[in-house]
């Protein structure tokens, strides 16, 4: 029946009451078939909800100003009666190893879970919607054929998702956490994070108050109302999963689950009891379907899509996916149109949410590696986990506790975090900004001209501390494409040496570093421009690489290296590594990623080897660390040598996140000074998980783990994340590439946009009258000075 009923025109009468099934009595459902309801009062809406009416899981939602904005101009009356009933506070409280330290200026609302649903259950019954509580909804199939629309709102455990799975093609992550909702009968003062350290691990404490004290009593009929009450805080416990199992709550009764919470968190709580409604330990389960609606039936809410607590979305999403959905059958003519426009509107909405959501349950699933911060740069690691709070906005916030984790940072007065200084070995960077290698394949028979002169000299003038060169290639057999770059010969030293000259003139205090590396079996391919990893039409060279494996299908067969073109190979990048010095170069990096050829032989999906050189980790180490020493061997000591690895595949069975920590601690071992921490690139059947700065949280497990400076590239675009990132301890420098094709003067620019004018972001002289932002637009009209009314 889809489509045959329009459901929004106002100027088309339908040829009979429309009927609106509703599956599922949560804010989501329950605030659909109100709007519905309200905007077309001929409307027939059933609300189906298997559980009593105030049997519901959870206890306080949190609800944002935007949300409650839309919720105002769609639906005056909910909005007033949740106005009455908000608590509003705007710190948040981060205890960490004894010490406690808030942060103002957030704005949050909270109310009970239940007082909410009851809200939107007196809206409905106002309405006319047919509540049907303590029952099962008919299967959905039933249900469309009698219905005109089918909405879907059953939750993340969702049976109308899992009936038509093979329509929605839905993907369920369970994730590594353990968790359990419960409530405390007294109001925290802010949202309050606390962290335990145990014996069994580390645990953590999310709490935030739904209702404030009130001396004169209520009705005890009205839900969660305070009845004389102190208030009362949401309170969830979580943990890893191993740390549960080890505290023994696996084995332990709900009661005694909560009893055991109330002690491990008594300062918290102040020594006051927790209690549980309906409640258990549970895992988060990041729901994504490939598409949300099928026919006359559409899904809303935790059934289409869900997003970690610890950025309070789930029933902000779920009310927002009503009005979109009610907004979108207001304004189409039929329901597929209607359908197909709610999905494109919120579709990027729920992504953008589920990328900080799922930064932010990363975050906590591996607490153990940020709790070693100092309590304070702690405190800004959480507050900034997801990417959404950020240095800049946390400073206009609340620029006191901005102002002292800069301090103890080491920040000087009005220096952004950025701007501070960088040792690696001798070489001391005046900057945390590092412009990426990026490969420009416009060398001829591999030397730079005067294209990589101005392509790197227009950068080093534009205030990055360290500037890389794109892959330098040691051989023209280790090239990627017939523009490749390299320095097996003298002409190509000299001609590198020209522009290192240049920047050591012309932009004094910029180091210039030069990647090293060889292709393996992603040589012998076009350009970038011509068709990325296509094969050359002619002039093909023979590939060579730790096993015998095609790049992707279609592309040239490689050798497996002998021991002797292993040894002749790593003499080539010692004798490159010696041209660089010769070159002029301040620093190295060995290229170990992007499935390259030493990163060929870290993973276990690109090496096969049956020798000494594949099978184990230490084996596949072998020779990456073979050609390290090499080169470290005549690389001057006081130059440092960092390496870049790729820490994860984004494919099954190739190299882990675990597997990068052991990568890096070998390197570390053998004297790597700094991890450059890329990923994928590997295998062509990858899987990324892009967003912003989404390569991070490896750099900043090797960070943690290993004790080396890392540094952080991957989509990180903006000098606020640059600062973010350094001060939250996660990276030592930051690497960005396009950034720096879009403006060469990337860094300059920064400082000028943050009001810095000091020593680590020097204008060259002949640049110096473009150090402040031009003006634009007429700045000389008359004010307005007085508003005439009627």
């Amino acid at each position: 029946m889809a489509g045959e009923v329009a459901m929004g025109a106002k100027d088309r009468a339908p040829a009979r009451t429309p009927r609106v099934a509703v599956i599922g009595g949560g804010p989501g459902g329950l605030y659909a078939a109100a709007l519905l309801k309200r905007l077309d009062p001929s409307r027939e809406i059933t609300v189906w909800e298997r559980n009593a009416p105030d049997d519901t899981f959870g206890f306080g939602v949190v609800l944002s100003d935007e949300t409650l904005g839309g919720i105002a101009h769609a639906d005056p009356v909910v909005h007033a009666a949740l106005q009455d009933e908000f608590v509003r506070w705007d710190d948040i409280d981060i205890v960490h190893r004894g010490e406690r330290h808030t942060s103002g200026g957030h704005g949050f609302a909270a109310l009970g879970r239940r007082r909410l649903l009851a809200v939107l259950h007196e809206r409905c019954r106002s309405l006319g919607v047919e509540l049907r509580f303590g029952t099962e909804a008919p299967h959905p199939d039933r249900l469309r054929e009698s219905y005109d629309l089918v909405i879907a709102a059953d939750g993340v455990h969702s049976t109308t998702r899992e009936a038509g799975a093979g329509v929605f093609r839905p993907t369920v992550q369970e994730h590594r956490c353990r968790y359990i909702w419960l409530a405390a009968d007294f109001a925290f003062d802010a949202f309050r994070f606390e962290i335990a350290e145990t014996e069994y691990g580390v645990m953590q404490l999310h709490g935030y108050p739904y209702s404030r004290p009130q001396p004169d009593p209520l009705p005890a009929s009205v839900p969660d109302g305070p009845s004389g009450r102190p208030g009362a805080s949401t309170v969830i416990v979580e943990m890893r999963e191993e740390v549960w199992r080890a505290a023994g709550f696996a084995d332990l009764e709900t009661a005694e689950s909560v009893e055991r919470c109330a002690k491990i968190f008594t300062e918290a709580l102040g020594g006051r009891p927790l209690r549980s409604h309906n409640s258990a330990w549970t895992t988060f389960r990041t729901v994504v379907n490939e598409r949300w609606s099928h026919g006359n039936l559409v899904l809303l809410g935790d059934a289409a899509h869900t997003a970690h607590f610890s950025i309070g979305s789930g029933t902000k999403l779920a009310m927002e996916d009503a009005l979109a959905l009610a907004a979108c059958l207001e304004e189409h003519t039929t329901l597929p149109e209607a359908l197909t426009a709610y999905e494109e509107e919120r579709r990027p909405v729920v992504a953008s949410t589920q990328r900080a959501a799922l930064a932010s349950l990363g975050w906590f699933e591996n607490l153990g590696l940020h709790v070693g911060r100092p309590a304070r740069q702690f405190a800004f690691d959480l507050l900034t986990r997801s990417r959404r709070v950020t240095h800049d906005n946390l400073r206009l916030r609340d620029p006191h506790f901005t102002e002292a984790v800069e301090r103890d940072f080491g920040c000087p007065p009005g220096t952004p975090p950025m701007f501070t200084p960088f040792r690696l070995r001798g070489l001391t960077l005046p900057n945390r900004v590092v412009v990426s290698p990026m490969d420009m394949y416009s060398a001829e028979d591999g030397v730079p001209g005067d294209f990589h002169l101005v392509h790197l000299g227009a950068r080093a003038l534009g205030g990055a501390g360290l500037v890389m060169t794109e892959m330098v290639c040691v051989s023209a057999e280790g090239r990627i494409t017939p523009g490749c770059a390299g320095l097996w010969n003298g002409d190509q030293t000299q001609a590198w040496r020209r522009i290192t000259d240049f920047v050591h003139t012309r932009a004094p205090g910029v180091a210039i570093g030069v990647q090293l590396g060889h292709s393996g079996r992603k040589g012998s391919t076009r350009r970038m421009w011509e068709g990325m990893d296509e094969p050359l039409e002619e002039g093909n060279w023979g590939l060579v690489a730790a096993s015998p494996i095609p790049y992707r299908p279609g592309s040239q067969l490689p050798r497996e290296l002998s021991r002797a073109q292993l040894t002749d190979i790593r003499e080539q990048f010692m004798a490159a590594a010696w041209r660089a010095v010769r070159g002029g170069f301040d620093l190295l990096e060995l290229h170990c990623a992007h499935g390259y050829l030493l990163s060929g032989f870290l993973s276990p999906l690109t090496n096969r080897r049956t020798d000494a050189y594949g099978g184990t980790l230490d084996n596949r180490l072998r020779y990456p660390l073979e050609v390290f020493d090499a080169v470290r061997s005549v690389w001057p000591e006081e130059r440092p040598l960092t390496v870049r690895i790729s820490a994860t595949d984004w494919a099954e069975g190739g190299t882990t996140a675990e597997d990068a920590v052991e990568i890096a601690r070998a390197f570390a071992a053998h004297g790597a000074d700094a991890i450059d921490v890329s990923t994928g690139q590997v295998v062509a059947e990858e899987r990324p998980e892009f967003g912003r700065s989404y390569q991070t949280p490896y750099a900043d497990r090797i960070r943690q783990e290993v004790g080396i400076p890392v540094i952080a590239v991957g989509a990180i675009s903006s000098w606020d994340d640059v600062n973010s990132l350094i001060l939250a301890g996660r990276a030592d420098l930051c690497a960005l590439a396009r950034p720096h094709l879009y403006d060469p003067h990337w860094t300059l620019h920064a400082a000028a946009e943050q009001g810095y004018t000091g020593s680590a972001a020097v204008w060259p002289e002949p640049y110096r009258a473009g150090s402040r932002r031009p003006r634009t637009g007429r700045t000389d009209a008359p004010r307005p000075r007085l508003t005439l009314g009627r």
